[in-house]
């Protein structure tokens, strides 16, 4: 392996603001402003992100630093204060911490029931580290993954990193997670996410996919890894101390006649330019694994559509494949981050149509929701009456799929539950299967809040 692509990763925290010889053109009030804000949401990034993606000519509007570094209109006024106030007060670090968490809860942390209703149970008690929302999909959340090799500031599962426990999903050493998919038929597919699971040495990511190599687990057809090391670390395949052994585990996976995945997350085509993630893409597929790339679309970093084009051709180029273009979850920094879903649509309309069949494997814009993953279609009239044309890509039932329905056209709307039913429909056709599920699924008071809140939010919004 060429010697050049050599380096040994270093990470920078908020402790390090003051310190980052890039960051002394901005002003004390801009560090501290950036200070506030990383003691609420997780701050970290590393010498690779710095060095090689991030334009410091063009701060703070360069999208690799919107993208890592935080920025004052992250939080609203009264939590910013609230922040800034305890920082200026010299409270403790467990002051700090409270003044965090009581901010943290106000910020939808675990939107779309992923901590009531994705959550599966085994023998009466929760399966730790596992979310199972569609049939034939598992998720994963190794324990030794909990981590990444930089924060994206967009991050909807921020709360992963916070030291919040309670808001944690991951694995216990039990193995009561591999259990359950043993003894779930249907499930045909998991995804072992995080954090990342990339951050994981070899032999704790062998202890997470070797067993399901086994044949006890014949009806697993597919392992995914969702990641960002590619866009974040690409030395992870490249020249990392166990880069090889990782890439051998790929192919056994192949060898085993599974299907492996790499999900991996790219939010713009700068961080596909350098020369260690073109060999890092090219060392992965020549294991037979496939790489499918997906983001959300997020205001401040790739909300127009020749950044989504590039970004497109350039993937399709490397051999990689377009699989998804997500809604910013309705969680954390979502009203700085988040943008009209019209105009995510025509985004993705104007970006699709200039680029060729190979890079149409993509869908979106995609949210993420209660139901499942709900696809805007289209904006059109019918009957004069202006709508979004919409339909489920996945679902809670998998007979929901595909089945369009519609709702009242709302340029400012950013999220499922901001739409209201078109054509005088009291209810879109899913909602009242979906409140049975939820109250089988959830009980007591978790369950009125849930069902409660999300009834509420869909039609008094």
């Amino acid at each position: 392996m060429n010697k050049k692509h050599k380096m040994t990763i270093r990470y920078y925290s908020n402790k390090d603001i003051n310190s980052l010889p890039q960051l002394e053109k901005l002003s004390s009030k801009e560090r501290f402003e950036m200070e506030v804000v990383a003691n609420v949401f997780p701050f970290r990034v590393n010498n690779y992100v710095i060095d090689n993606l991030i334009d410091w000519d063009s701060i703070p509007d360069d999208p690799i630093y919107r993208l890592t570094f935080m920025h004052r209109d992250m939080l609203e006024d009264y939590h910013f204060d609230k922040m800034a106030n305890a920082l200026k007060s010299n409270l403790s670090p467990m002051q700090i911490k409270k003044v965090a968490n009581e901010i943290r809860l106000d910020l939808n942390p675990h939107p779309a029931g992923q901590l009531s209703a994705n959550v599966p149970t085994m023998d009466s008690s929760p399966v730790k580290g596992v979310q199972h929302k569609y049939k034939e999909t598992c998720l994963i959340f190794p324990s030794g993954g909990q981590t990444c090799h930089s924060y994206c500031t967009f991050c909807f599962r921020w709360p992963q990193f916070t030291g919040m426990s309670d808001l944690k999903f991951a694995t216990d050493e039990s193995n009561q997670f591999q259990e359950y998919i043993k003894r779930h038929k249907e499930i045909t597919n998991i995804l072992i996410t995080g954090g990342d699971p990339m951050v994981m040495k070899i032999s704790k990511l062998e202890r997470y996919i070797l067993p399901f190599l086994e044949p006890e687990f014949e009806h697993l057809r597919a392992i995914r890894i969702g990641t960002k090391a590619l866009g974040y670390w690409p030395y992870r395949f490249v020249d990392d101390s166990d880069s090889e052994d990782i890439l051998r585990l790929f192919e056994k996976v192949k060898e085993k006649g599974k299907h492996l995945s790499i999900m991996a997350h790219f939010n713009h085509p700068v961080e596909l330019k350098t020369e260690v993630v073109k060999t890092a893409i090219r060392r992965i597929l020549d294991t037979g694994a496939s790489i499918r790339t997906q983001s959300p679309i997020v205001k401040h970093i790739n909300d127009n559509p020749v950044t989504w084009e590039k970004m497109w051709r350039e993937q399709v180029r490397l051999g990689c494949i377009p699989y998804y273009m997500f809604v910013e979850r309705d969680t954390g920094a979502h009203s700085y981050f988040a943008i009209p879903l019209a105009k995510a649509q025509d985004i993705f309309r104007k970006a699709f149509t200039k680029v060729s069949g190979l890079a149409r494997t993509v869908r979106g814009p995609s949210m993420s929701a209660l139901p499942g993953k709900v696809l805007v279609e289209g904006v059109t009239t019918i009957n004069r009456e202006k709508v979004f044309m919409l339909s489920l890509i996945q679902a809670r039932n998998p007979e929901w799929a595909k089945k369009p329905f519609f709702a009242k056209f709302d340029p400012h709307a950013t999220w499922l539950t901001h739409l209201k039913p078109a054509f005088d429909d009291k209810r879109f056709f899913f909602e009242n299967e979906l409140d049975q599920m939820l109250s089988k699924k959830i009980e007591g008071a978790e369950k009125q809040k849930t069902v409660h809140s999300y009834t509420n939010a869909l039609w008094v919004n």
